[in-house]
């Protein structure tokens, strides 16, 4: 760990444009969500006099409305802060699942992490997963008990609990109330003395990691870089080394968290570069940098490739929108690498895209964005995973829509995703998640006992967890379970798919893939909720589940009777029942012609599968 250097050092810019080595601090805040990184971010900004009272908000590094909302991190942020001397970069991470890809790319720019840990909750499922993403990139890393101004804190149960769980030294750690201001002193100085100054070499050639990139509509392409080497000035000629390309820089500077223009970048320092790039698609995270003259000899390792988890359906109500979906949509992925979209048609609902997302919640925030943003009426299809089958011709294919299964008889076998999911959980709740588990297929590894808490670790088929199984571990823990997970690769199953036909029409839209045994159960659910979600008609419905040509559920949405007899005041019967017939004639004629509006409400809330599945 590295010594302290004395605070009040001459030599911190060195020719007034670069920061010196052994000034420069670069860490990431990491946390399970809601244990406080965002407020925590806020504090120390405001306690640096990086903005001033009267230009500070809550959650001031979460620049989208949708953050600010919902109170959760969806962009890694990062801001360079001054502290009696030295300069301080700080990363504020994502702490949810679907977002552990941001962390990853943070981490790689940073020498240590501030773990932030909720006095009263302790270490949760996320907490650890970012820790163990912490060790894997050699940081240092500081313990912060935040929130310990609730009345129900308990720092010392929690110091305990990270020394037994992830088996850190807490003699350093910090107690703070990110909230009220408590111990931010602290948590600078903590910096500043226990994580180690960054490595690198002045004279070297440039080799700087390009860690983010995001497109600005007066700028273009933003690029944040970490320089590891040399320096990045304006006016260079600049190489991506896995891209090939070639770019002036017209811009240097870093966040205060401000935009402030500097002359360089020198080792160690965070900032970001503009060069007239128009496409983010030219910046891919994770290149290396390099001086267009003066190459450095070996590239960084980089990132792996993000792969999406979750594929659906996008589909505009109006199908005049297409473009401006299209258009919405290449907008949205210039700011989010991992998102990935495709055209694609379907009977029932026209032209659409068909997107790949990290996980259900990374899928409603885009979804969200497209209806807030860009102001698009969507239809979704229900989330599938990617399946991989194997025919038996001997070719191999993946399935990342259920819609295009081939034909059953040319299927050897199907493999699905398997993941292993960590969750912890307050005793008196685990009879009821180890039968969620068991009902979702679980293989359990793993139980233990950690500071009067349950980890239980299962393997679990990604198809199951992908449709409700957060909200539905959160509702029967009444929140206090946490969930985190990883890809463990693919497995055999017993899967067939479910097409749900409403007045004997397939509705693609509604079509999945589903395991033999729950089939019977998923289809009638879902009959169910069309049955009750469908309006009714003048002439009668019936909604069925198929597997091939065998219907397995059905319900019937009964006619909507207009009253023809109401004009007859009185007189003979036979007029009356001749009316009748006449209804029920017309009934039979709209059955076979009518076209059944199915409204889009109706496909979202069929497609949350709620208690009963």
């Amino acid at each position: 760990m590295a010594a302290a250097v004395p605070l009040a050092t001459p030599l911190c810019y060195a020719h007034g444009m670069t920061a010196a080595l052994d000034c420069i601090r670069n860490f990431s805040i990491i946390a399970h969500i809601d244990h406080g990184k965002s407020t925590l971010a806020d504090r120390l900004i405001q306690v640096t006099g990086g903005l001033s009272a009267r230009e500070m908000s809550e959650q001031v590094l979460d620049n989208m409305d949708i953050e600010k909302e919902r109170g959760i991190t969806i962009k890694a942020q990062t801001v360079r802060l001054d502290y009696n001397g030295y300069v301080l970069n700080l990363m504020d991470t994502p702490g949810h699942v679907d977002f552990a890809y941001e962390v990853s790319r943070s981490l790689a720019a940073c020498e240590g992490s501030l773990l932030v840990v909720d006095a009263a909750q302790g270490v949760e499922a996320q907490t650890l997963a970012n820790v163990y993403q912490s060790i894997e990139h050699d940081h240092v890393i500081v313990p912060v008990i935040n929130k310990v101004d609730l009345p129900a804190a308990e720092p010392d149960r929690v110091k305990a609990q990270i020394e037994e769980v992830i088996g850190i030294d807490t003699a350093d750690a910090v107690l703070t109330s990110a909230k009220t201001g408590l111990g931010i002193e602290a948590v600078l100085d903590a910096i500043v003395r226990l994580i180690p100054p960054p490595k690198g070499d002045a004279a070297a050639p440039l080799k700087a990691m390009l860690v983010d990139s995001w497109y600005d509509p007066y700028l273009g392409v933003v690029i944040l870089v970490r320089v590891v080497d040399g320096s990045l000035r304006k006016g260079q000629q600049i190489t991506f080394m896995a891209a090939g390309t070639t770019h002036l820089v017209d811009r240097v500077g870093c966040f205060r968290p401000k935009i402030e223009q500097l002359d360089a970048l020198g080792p160690g320092e965070i900032g970001f570069i503009t060069a007239q790039i128009k496409e983010v698609a030219q910046t891919n995270v994770g290149d290396t940098i390099t001086d267009a003259r003066r190459p450095t000899a070996t590239p960084l390792p980089g990132f792996k490739e993000v792969q999406p988890v979750v594929f659906c359906g996008l589909f505009p109500v109006d199908a005049a929108d297409f473009e401006k979906l299209r258009d919405s949509l290449g907008r949205l992925r210039l700011n989010d690498a991992s998102f990935t979209f495709e055209t694609e048609s379907s009977a029932a609902l026209g032209f659409g895209f068909r997107c790949g997302f990290l996980g259900l919640l990374h899928l409603e925030i885009i979804q969200e964005r497209l209806s807030r943003e860009y102001d698009l009426d969507l239809i979704t299809t229900a989330p599938s995973v990617v399946y991989k089958m194997l025919l038996r011709d001997g070719s191999a294919v993946e399935l990342h829509n259920p819609a295009d299964m081939p034909d059953p008889s040319t299927i050897e076998l199907i493999e699905e995703p398997w993941i292993e999911a960590t969750i912890f959980t307050p005793d008196e709740y685990l009879g009821s998640i180890l039968k969620l588990c068991q009902d979702r297929r679980g293989v359990q590894t793993n139980l233990t006992y950690v500071g009067g808490r349950a980890q239980v670790v299962y393997e679990l088929p990604l198809n199951e967890v992908v449709f409700d199984f957060y909200d539905r571990l959160k509702s029967i823990s009444r929140g206090y379970a946490s969930f985190d997970y990883h890809q463990i690769g693919y497995r055999e199953g017993d899967l067939v798919k479910m097409t749900i036909l409403v007045n004997s029409e397939p509705v693609d839209a509604l079509s999945m893939i589903v395991h033999r045994d729950a089939a019977e159960a998923r289809g009638r659910h879902m009959c169910e909720r069309m049955k009750d979600l469908i309006p009714r008609h003048l002439f009668k419905i019936p909604v069925q589940a198929a597997i091939g040509g065998k219907v397995i559920a059905r319900e019937t949405i009964a006619a909507m009777r207009k009253d023809v007899t109401a004009k007859c005041y009185g007189g003979d019967i036979t007029r009356k029942k001749k009316l009748l017939e006449k209804q029920k004639e017309g009934k039979k004629r709209m059955r076979q012609y009518g076209s059944v509006d199915i409204p889009q409400e109706a496909f979202i809330a069929a497609l949350r599968m709620g208690d009963a599945s």
